[in-house]
């Protein structure tokens, strides 16, 4: 009914050097996986907030048009001057590093900053005092403040589309974060003798 015990029954079994070995291989790799997979986590997150804070950068960051005019020459409009500001709740735009993209009927151009007019640039100015162009070098084009204004011209003439009366053009603003601003532009019907119109 009950069995022997015998004096070996006590004792403890002996691990062999070759399990040890793989017992030590299989701590080893999963300390190499974990690690791999704790760096690409962290590649993984720092991606994602970069994206996060350009995607958010592009909604946010945004140049308002407070204004448009344009100045007539010829009986057709030559100039557009718009005052500009940055939005509510955006980053500071470096207009400097900004791009304007100016379609009509017949032109298709996109616009980079300069210290004067030309046939792909546009042109920055402070409020009051138009006809002095800044230079970017030793002169703030940064709205950094919501009640900051400046003046960004363009040049239809040099562009060689002078706009007609009644004639549209379409004005998209590109600041440095990507973040797009448009402005329909409409030419009165009527802009004879008149040096200056709202568009």
């Amino acid at each position: 009914m009950f069995a022997d015990i015998t004096e070996n029954d006590g004792d403890r079994g002996q691990v062999g050097i070759g399990t040890l070995i793989i017992f030590i291989a299989m701590v080893l790799v999963a300390a190499v996986a974990a690690g791999v997979l704790i760096n690409t986590a962290g590649l993984l997150e720092s991606t994602a907030s970069d994206t996060g804070q350009d995607s958010q950068s592009q909604v946010s960051n945004q140049i308002s048009v407070v204004s448009a005019s344009g100045n007539v020459s010829g009986g057709n409009v030559a100039y557009l001057n718009f005052s500009v500001m940055k939005s509510a709740g955006s980053g500071d735009i470096d207009l400097e590093d900004a791009t304007i993209e100016v379609t009509t009927e017949d032109i298709s151009e996109t616009l980079t900053f300069a210290e004067s007019y030309g046939s792909t640039n546009f042109v920055v100015a402070n409020t009051g005092d138009t006809s002095t162009y800044l230079n970017a070098t030793t002169q703030d084009v940064v709205l950094s403040e919501s009640s900051e204004r400046k003046v960004v011209g363009v040049s239809m003439a040099s562009l060689g589309d002078s706009l007609e009366e009644g004639e549209e053009a379409t004005i998209r603003f590109v600041d440095q974060s990507g973040a797009t601003t448009v402005y329909g532009v409409n030419v009165p019907d009527t802009i004879s003798d008149q040096d200056y119109v709202a568009v």
